[in-house]
């Protein structure tokens, strides 16, 4: 089988393409991605001469090479993950938030529409977020029939590529699969989001901005256990079915990064607090959630997916990989790519 990953060089993309091209020797894995500044090929050095495995790139909003792709690879399934992803950048140019997420995805629909005359054996998966649901009050947790509410221009561009997905299946019966996870961390994760924007400026002796009072609340999910989670999805769940995946793991922004210090502090040998003098408050951003959770149940109770290791042994896994691989992250952080995660203040 060809099966199609769009902005599979990405963070969470990468995990996906490695899972499905090591444990699916008999698929045909084609990675698309548009390598933007945050599509990186060292994420994926290790299976890149794997015979299953094709990089091609390209963007999503370009029909023309889309039809060549389902045209070449007689493609059966797509996994979209391929997106703009990050808050504060759809406030500053929420256009480019635009063309990818909504234009991009109805490239994609119409690109399974035109080449797919029969549905069966196909699928669509589209990989979305919580922020689709907007914000929760200080109880309570997303679920799969949450109405949506994005406060973001990133969140209303991925809630409109959801609608348009659902409309495909509606109006021509694609068939299709959605799933909304919380926040992913991990290994490969480039360095304008929370946790490997404070790995990274510990080791510089930089600040680690923190929005507002610190107290805004997310749900962190451990990125390979979102792959697994996407494995199962892709071939167990049920079309015209959503499935929430989050880590069952709810953290405050100001005791994760103290979390994360104290584990720096062990990890570069440090006095107990170094790390946390380097905290810095700055003026919140406009329309900020201030709670996200995740109710996984769902996924659990019908595909039996739960995560596999706890926030503090998946953030202790992160530091030592960014440890390990100090290269990639010179590499991520300096020239072409250092305008794009400085003066970021993540909360995701």
């Amino acid at each position: 089988m060809s099966l199609l990953i769009t902005g599979g060089a990405g963070f969470i993309g990468s995990h996906v393409v490695r899972l499905f091209v090591q444990k699916y020797p008999d698929y045909h894995i084609i990675n698309l991605d548009a390598l933007t500044y945050a599509g990186n090929l060292e994420n994926l050095k290790d299976i890149e001469q794997r015979p299953n495995y094709t990089f091609v790139k390209g963007s999503i909003t370009d029909p023309l090479l889309l039809d060549r792709l389902f045209t070449q690879h007689d493609i059966k399934g797509v996994i979209h993950l391929a997106a703009e992803s990050h808050v504060d950048r759809s406030i500053k140019d929420p256009m480019a938030f635009i063309d990818t997420n909504i234009k991009g995805t109805a490239a994609l629909l119409n690109a399974c529409k035109a080449h797919w005359k029969s549905f069966e054996g196909r699928r669509f998966y589209q990989i979305s977020t919580d922020e689709v649901f907007g914000a929760l009050g200080p109880t309570g947790c997303f679920t799969e029939e949450s109405p949506y509410a994005p406060n973001s221009p990133y969140s209303a561009s991925k809630a409109s590529a959801d609608h348009l997905v659902r409309a495909y299946g509606e109006t021509y019966g694609l068939p299709y699969v959605i799933s909304n996870c919380s926040n992913n961390y991990g290994p490969n994760h480039f360095p304008e989001k929370l946790i490997p924007l404070c790995i990274h400026n510990i080791l510089e002796g930089k600040d680690l901005p923190i929005y507002g009072n610190g107290l805004y609340t997310r749900d962190w999910l451990f990125v390979k256990d979102h792959a697994v989670a996407i494995d199962l999805v892709f071939h167990q769940g049920k079309n015209h079915e959503t499935y929430n995946i989050g880590g069952f793991n709810e953290w405050k922004n100001i005791d994760l990064v103290k979390l994360l210090c104290q584990q720096m502090d062990q990890k570069l040998g440090n006095a107990p607090g170094t790390s946390e003098q380097l905290i810095t408050y700055v003026k919140d951003r406009p329309g900020h959630d201030r709670r996200y959770a995740i109710d996984a149940s769902k996924i659990n109770k019908e595909l039996g997916w739960k995560p596999s290791v706890t926030f503090e042994e998946g953030l202790q896994q992160t530091i030592d990989w960014y440890f390990d691989n100090e290269e990639w992250l010179k590499h991520v952080t300096t020239g072409a790519y250092q305008h794009y995660y400085e003066n970021m203040y993540a909360d995701r």
